[in-house]
């Protein structure tokens, strides 16, 4: 994760209305977030899954959103259509760690305006944020490595496999021992 604590305290022609609603499991990941971007000017709130989002939903209709895919208790795509059912101007931005062209489209389709993978840079999200309709943000000025997009790929299977290898590596279309020697060194940059 790059650092999110590095916020910088301008302001970026931040509209009136900056409630921003962060959706994610991931506990110290979106309380992170949730002060590199208050200190950008955004008025966060914070959830920790889809039953966490719909409680606020009921009394805020968030100007801006980050929402994670894949949570807990659901999908993150069900977030974003309950959002646009109580705000449909607002602007949401879809994480994962499944970077897939399928979890993409899906994210575009349900009305986010960007899809990042994680881990996400504070920087990189409030570009997505702020981005005028029909423009894309310029693109990240530190990328994740292709090595480390894979491994990153690589762990999010052997998790959803219950760090079952034999299951993983099958999945994976791979030797069970050149997993295992992936698994055991770490993560690169």
């Amino acid at each position: 994760m790059t650092d999110l604590d590095n916020a910088r305290t301008e302001d970026k022609s931040l509209p009136a209305d900056a409630t921003l609603l962060i959706v994610d499991d991931d506990e110290p990941f979106r309380n992170r977030l949730g002060r590199a971007l208050e200190k950008r000017g955004f008025q966060p709130i914070l959830a920790a899954g889809v039953s966490d989002a719909g409680a606020v939903l009921k009394d805020i209709a968030p100007a801006f959103a980050v929402v994670d895919l894949r949570l807990e208790d659901g999908d993150g795509l069900q977030v974003v259509n309950k959002i646009h059912d109580k705000r449909e101007d607002c602007r949401v931005i879809m994480l994962t760690g499944y970077g897939n062209i399928a979890t993409a489209v899906a994210a575009v389709k349900a009305g986010a305006i960007d899809y990042l993978p994680k881990p996400a840079d504070a920087d990189d999200v409030e570009k997505a944020l702020l981005a005028k309709p029909g423009e894309r943000p310029a693109p990240p000025e530190n990328p994740m490595s292709a090595d480390r997009v894979r491994w990153e790929h690589i762990q999010r299977v052997y998790e959803l496999c219950d760090h079952n290898v034999s299951e993983t590596a099958r999945r994976l279309g791979m030797h069970r021992r050149t997993l295992q020697r992936i698994l055991a060194k770490r993560a690169p940059r």
